[in-house]
């Protein structure tokens, strides 16, 4: 697995693993086949790990805990506050405040059995607390060795910019994928210009950039029953962009994920994708997109084959829209 570099010098695999669907939102998982995944992601050499306390909710970091248990050293950890739910799975709020900020952090050490955090991320923009405040805790974090580097999601420009005025962000997770190039409008161009690595989650448009999208059926515990591109004629839609990248792949003896994957390493060496899944048979299918070198002429033709204004549906609900690019 190549190498990339976040920020100022957080050296990570050229992909990362997203855990969240190893414990919710994607139907029902099997620890010990997501236990396999990490462990064989570590093997291969994709030591990226991604998780948050609201998976699961707190579940999915007890996992990881329990994966990386004896391989700590192997791993660069990444987990993210500030979309605060109860126990029950209920959801709170966006909470940004100061204090909330250092409770989920010792609580996430906690979960995660390990005594810093690689990367801890924003997961949402409070938008009733300045950015100012939530990163100031978030700096005496770093300041007391809880956590090496800071990152923030789905934020826009400005807040970037005030963010990284308080303390150096060395990552942007956001949604980044041929069917979700909203980055493009701005914010990669921000990151860039202060040297901000970029991470895009749901690379695969959750599973709809993959040979087995026709063949998702929407099972218990499945949040894409309900998602606004997998519903009605917005999915109609959609399953016509997906046929032109089937062509694609097969002309080029590849997989749809493969494919899409290799469009988002192709985007420049400050960009890395966290496809998630929880076993073992397509990380393997993920990682193989490591090898494959698109022409510019290939990313044309993938660009043409699905156009940004081309996909139906928002990529959230409404609610979750308006937490976007905050």
């Amino acid at each position: 697995m190549k190498r990339r570099t976040l920020g100022q010098g957080l050296e990570v695999s050229a992909q990362g693993l997203g855990c969240m669907g190893m414990s919710e939102f994607y139907g029902v998982g099997d620890d010990d086949e997501s236990i396999a995944t990490i462990h064989e992601a570590l093997d291969r050499g994709v030591d990226f790990l991604d998780t948050a306390d609201m998976y699961g909710p707190f579940k999915n970091e007890e996992l990881v805990g329990r994966a990386i248990k004896d391989r700590r050293d192997e791993v660069v950890l990444a987990t993210k506050f500030g979309n605060q739910r109860a126990e029950d799975g209920s959801f709170i709020r966006i909470n940004g405040t100061p204090k909330y900020v250092l409770e989920a952090c010792d609580a996430s050490l906690r979960r995660l059995g390990v005594d810093v955090i690689d990367l801890y991320y924003q997961h949402r923009v409070d938008r009733t607390v300045a950015i100012e405040d939530t990163w100031g805790a978030m700096k005496s974090l770093v300041e007391a060795g809880k956590v090496r580097h800071l990152g923030i999601s789905e934020a826009g420009s400005a807040t970037i910019e005030r963010a990284h005025a308080v303390h150096p962000v060395s990552a942007l997770q956001s949604e980044y994928s041929l069917w979700s190039r909203d980055p493009e409008d701005g914010v990669l161009d921000t990151c860039r210009r202060l040297g901000i690595g970029f991470v895009a989650y749901s690379p695969l448009g959750r599973g709809f950039l993959t040979d087995e999208a026709s063949n998702r059926e929407g099972g218990e515990g499945d949040y894409r029953k309900n998602h606004p591109r997998f519903s009605g004629e917005a999915y109609e839609t959609n399953m016509a962009l997906l046929a032109n990248l089937e062509a694609i792949a097969e002309s080029k003896g590849v997989s749809v994920a493969q494919l899409a994957l290799a469009w988002v390493l192709s985007r420049g060496s400050d960009v890395v994708p966290i496809p998630g899944t929880k076993r073992r048979t397509w990380l393997r299918e993920n990682i193989a997109a490591d090898d494959i070198v698109l022409s510019d002429d290939d990313v044309a033709a993938l660009e043409v084959a699905i156009p940004r204004e081309a996909v139906a549906g928002d990529r959230y609900v409404p609610a979750g829209m308006r937490n976007v690019n905050a």
